[in-house]
């Protein structure tokens, strides 16, 4: 399972669909959970969660992880209290490519930036742990930060045909473990 945290615009959408390119999709899936329902708003919070888990022999890339009712949820209210630069959101209001990736929530958010930025510190802070440190992906640069996200899996796993000079090293520069964290 590999959950991605950060920003709308941050990289994560692309990077995920990097990931699963040339996967199968019979073994390897993504998950990104809509803004939660009534019902949903009043049960333990993990439960939206639970029947994406991946069985063994199982990938499931979470777009966002529980963790984003720290985030996303918190700052646009949809449950109780208790980005990249605004550029990007510009270039995709003019640029026709990417006009449809920008949502009227995206809008909303740019005068939520400082928000999101105190959620987002706050969530790292209480969950950051040496047993289950979060690795940031310096994002700046997608196509960098996407090889150096693929880079940084592949090199904690061993399986056959693993070719470590093929994988190459993770940019320390552009990936960084623990205290802080994600698609930033």
């Amino acid at each position: 399972m590999i959950l991605f945290e950060g920003r709308d615009a941050a990289g994560k959408g692309g990077t995920i669909k990097r990931f699963m390119e040339h996967l199968n999709p019979r073994s390897e899936r993504t998950v990104a959970l809509v803004k939660p329902t009534e019902r949903e708003r009043t049960q333990w919070y993990f439960q939206r969660y639970v029947q994406h888990l991946p069985a063994a022999g199982e990938l499931v890339l979470f777009d966002r992880s529980r963790n984003n009712r720290a985030g996303v949820e918190r700052v646009m209210g949809f449950c109780d209290d208790h980005d990249h630069e605004h550029e990007t959101f510009i270039i995709r209001q003019i640029d026709p490519v990417r006009q449809w990736k920008l949502s009227p929530m995206d809008l909303e958010s740019l005068d939520k930036w400082d928000a999101y930025t105190a959620a987002k510190e706050e969530m790292f802070r209480r969950t950051d742990t040496k047993a289950a440190p979060w690795t940031t992906i310096k994002s700046n640069d997608k196509k960098r930060a996407r090889l150096n996200a693929m880079r940084y899996f592949l090199s904690q796993f061993e399986y056959d045909g693993k070719d470590p000079d093929l994988v190459g090293t993770p940019d320390p520069l552009i990936v960084q473990r623990g205290k802080k964290a994600v698609c930033d």
